[in-house]
Parts: structure tokens; sequence; C-alpha cells
């Protein structure tokens, strides 16, 4: 109800009280969508920060306001040296005009995501100043149409059967809720009437409280069972709202958001690590595909006349194993087959050692974070926090404004560019040099990053899995063989003036793959 004439109706005398005689030292902006007013009085100081960016609509009226030195622009500039006379509630409306020396009005009109701030030379029905100027409506708006009178009769309220909201349009969700807990819709009139005088009476002696809620932290002017704190005064009570609904709301918010992105890459940093520790013990306690290779190549004989399918006895094991040829296949060349698997296998085995321990380092440095980031109360904290202990950008903005999907393949996170503006932001503010950057070769697709976290080498399958989504995300698309190059990302740059996703790369490698898109064999983590 911060915003509700009701409300106003209480705080413009106190806001009277504060700033009647004020001088208006200085007018800014800092944030997008808030407007800063300095004011004072000899040594004095008193502020108004009214901060419009939606859907947080809130004022506040501190004696105190540390102006940013930077990224602040001056606004208003009519209103410095002149002198606040008077605050005024506009009758019914969700509105209040500071009235000037000058004879100017500075009106803040409060119509929730349409909120503004306008200023009035004397005399004047448009505003010479506007300050969100995208509301277009708003350039011609005359403040004295908002004033309005309303029949509160008895007699009005019959004739309306008893319609709340055309009986008292300002009457506001919260009023509204009372009534209607008490059956209002359903009642006599008698009682519609009863009902609608008690809750005026208590719009008429309110105490103003803070409520927490589903929606976050509001301000009630009802009794309510279970408030935050309670208030006399109006401009305490705003003051603590801006606080806690937008102040401490961002940063828990903030916070919460970026502690659930670290706990959920945590998350799967273990699920991998127990997926690659299980696939490292299958492969040390297996027999090597050499051991099939060396029975086929002891049973040549076996597979004469054209045989595909021979039954053969492992002399490793001392069992019966069953041996099947492709169509053309020759026994000698599913052995060569076997032995250059059984070579890659151990390969591979010292890859997902590496990746193991690079995972376990990745771990214990995200429970670090964790453990860091919880201690954090405060907004300084949290800014320290993402300069110095968050690496990765794409951490601290949300998945759908990333301009790239990102993939899982064997503990090897790879980020494909969502379009040619995205391609260029992607590997301008979040690749880094070490990185391997693939695109489909001379046809438009997206860039394709593969994050190696300091890691020194990359299994080639991996290489290969990210090309194959390189050549998916271009106009290879449905061919069945497609060139994609790859080089590290520091070999790769823009060149000023050139369009949007295109790149010069000074070194380059070609592989030929089959366009792959996302399928059960990667993760994917956020689009």
């Amino acid at each position: 109800m911060h915003l509700n004439y009701h409300f106003l109706k209480y705080l413009c005398p106190a806001l009277n009280e504060k700033f009647a005689g004020k001088t208006i030292q200085s007018c800014f902006s800092q944030n997008k969508d808030e407007l800063v007013i300095e004011t004072t009085s000899g040594e004095e100081e008193c502020w108004i920060r009214a901060h419009f960016k939606t859907p947080q609509i809130y004022l506040s009226f501190p004696d105190q306001f540390r102006r940013a030195k930077r990224n602040s622009i001056n606004l208003f500039q009519e209103l410095i040296g002149d002198k606040i006379i008077s605050c005024q509630v506009l009758t019914f409306e969700r509105a209040f005009i500071f009235i000037l020396e000058s004879g100017g009005i500075l009106l803040f009109k409060l119509h929730g995501n349409r909120s503004n701030v306008f200023f009035y030379q004397a005399g004047e029905k448009v505003p010479s100043r506007v300050f969100r100027n995208a509301i277009s409506e708003d350039k011609d708006l005359d403040w004295h149409t908002l004033n309005r009178e309303i029949d509160l009769s008895k007699d009005r309220f019959w004739e309306l059967d008893g319609n709340a909201s055309q009986f008292l349009p300002t009457l506001g969700a919260i009023p509204r809720a009372w009534l209607k807990e008490r059956n209002y819709p359903s009642s006599s009139i008698e009682t519609k009437w009863r009902l609608m005088e008690e809750v005026l009476d208590i719009l008429d002696s309110p105490l103003f409280a803070l409520v927490e809620t589903d929606a976050g932290v509001i301000l009630s002017l009802l009794p309510e069972s279970n408030p935050i704190k309670v208030f006399s005064d109006p401009i305490t009570a705003v003051n603590e709202l801006f606080y806690l609904a937008l102040v401490k709301g961002n940063f828990e918010k903030d916070k919460n958001d970026l502690l659930k992105k670290l706990q959920d890459q945590l998350k799967k940093t273990k699920s991998y690590l127990a997926k690659a520790t299980a696939k490292l013990d299958e492969l040390k306690n297996s027999a090597p595909p050499s051991h099939l290779a060396d029975v086929i190549m002891a049973n040549l004989h076996e597979f004469s006349g054209g045989k595909m399918d021979v039954e053969l006895l492992d002399f490793y094991t001392g069992q019966q194993v069953k041996v099947t040829l492709k169509p053309q296949q020759k026994p000698q060349d599913l052995a060569a087959q076997l032995y250059r698997k059984s070579k890659n296998r151990k390969l591979e085995w010292e890859q997902i050692e590496k990746t193991i321990e690079a995972k376990k380092q990745q771990e214990t440095e995200l429970q670090r974070q964790i453990e860091k980031l919880e201690s954090v109360d405060d907004f300084r904290g949290l800014k320290s926090f993402k300069k110095e202990d968050v690496p990765e950008k794409s951490l601290l903005k949300e998945s759908s404004s990333l301009p790239f999907k990102i993939f899982e393949v064997e503990g090897f996170t790879i980020w494909v560019g969502k379009s040619a503006k995205d391609n260029d932001e992607m590997l301008r503010g979040f690749a880094h040099k070490d990185d391997i950057w693939l695109h489909a070769r001379l046809v438009p697709g997206s860039h394709t990053i593969i994050k190696m976290k300091g890691q020194k080498s990359l299994p080639t399958h991996v290489l290969e899995r990210a090309a194959s989504l390189a050549a998916f995300y271009s106009k290879y698309k449905s061919e069945s063989l497609a060139p994609v190059i790859y080089t590290e990302a520091k070999f790769v740059r823009k060149v000023k003036g050139s369009p949007a996703g295109s790149v010069k790369v000074d070194r380059e490698n070609v592989l030929m793959v089959k366009p792959i898109g996302p399928d059960d064999s990667i993760a994917m983590a956020k689009s």
C-alpha cells in the first residue's frame, strides 16, 4: 500500500514537515530509472530517492546519501536553488506534489510500472521535464486533472449495490482482500456497508506494518497478525520498506542466485566424479580389447569359408567367446581395430585420471566458494566476492541472458553461441585465451568454445563432439560430413568494423565430422 492514496495522505503531511523550507541543491540519476534529489537547510540534509525500475517501485527519504563519483548524470537542473514551500497529496489519487517558491510544481505520480516524476514551470499545464521519457502520454499530462472527488455517502453506496471497486477505486488490494476474507461479495447490502465503514475507520487511524509475503515485503495499513515491524511514522515506515524490499531484498536475491549456481556446479562436479571414477574402475578391472584381438589372430583359420560368426576359446579366461564380423569385414581388420582400441584405452585411462584430478580440485574450490559466499552479508562483500572469487563470468548472469547454450561432454564444458551478435559477446566477454574455439569452415554458423579451465590436454573424442556441434549449428547441418576449423581462442580476433559474428583466425586446424546436435550423450546445462 506504499503507493496507495490512503498511505500518501499520511506520508505527505510528514514530508511537508520534513522538506518545507529546504532548498534543492542537486538532482541526478546514477542508476537506471532512479531519481535522487538533495535538499538542504543550513547544515541539515534531506534526500528524496525515487526508484522506478519496474517492478520495484519504491520511495525513500534518507537524511544521508552518497553520490557515486562515476556513472552519475545531472537532471532537472531548473530545480537547483529553488525552495520547497509545501508537499500536498492529490485527492483520491496515487500522486503528490512539492510546491516550489518559484511557483513550479514537482509531481510524483505513483502508478505502478508507469510511475514518473514531472516538473511544471509556474502556471504551466504541460510539464517542461519528465523523468521517464519513454512513457509518451506523460509528456502532455496536466497535473490538475489528477485531483478527484469521490462521494463516500451511504446513498451512493446503495446506488452502486455495494460494489467496492466502483465506490472507492483507491481502496487497493490489501483492503479488498480484508473485505473478501469477511465474505463481503456474498453479504447483504447492510453487512457490506458495515464492513466498508469498518475498513474506512481502520484506514483513517492506521499503524504502518511491514509484512513478509510470497511476493516479498509489503506495507499494510491494516492490522497484521505477524508483522516484521510496525511504525507510527510514515517516513520511517517507507524508508524501512525501501531497505528491506529493495536493498536487502535485492542483495539476498543476488546472493541466493549465485549460491544456487555454485551449488548446481558442485552437484554436477560430484556427479561427474562418481561416473568418471566408476568408468575408470571398469577400465582398470576389465580385460583390454587386445586380449580378444590376440584370440582372433590365433584362430584366423576358424574364419575360413567366409564364416561371420565363430565361437572361440579365450585362452586368457578359459571361456568360450563369440566373435561376429560385419559384412565385408576380415578378422584381421577386426583384430586391428581392437588393438587400436586397446591403445586408445590407455590414453583414455590416463585422460580420465587427469580429469578426475582436475574435477577434485574444482570440487574443493567450489566448496570453498560456497562457504565464503554463505558468510557474505552485504552488497559490498558480494561485489568483492564476484570480483575476486568467481572466475566464470557466466555464473554472474541469468541463464536466459547468456549469449550461448551450455553443454557438458566428459567433464568438459562446451559453449555454442546463440546468434551472430552473441558469438561476438561470447568471444569478447566470456572466452579465455586458452579455450578451444571451433567454427564450421567457410559457412555461417555458431561459434563454439571448449572451456579448458587450466587443463593441458583435450581428448580427441571431446574435440570431435564439439566439432560435430559446431557443424550442426551451421549451414552444414544437413550434410553427411562437414569441415570444422579449430584453434586456441587467443588466435581468434574481431576486426574493427566487421559484421557481427565475423572474425579473423590467425592459426587453424581442420576436422571432418558428421553434424550431430544435442543428444543423450551430452548434458545440456542451460539454454
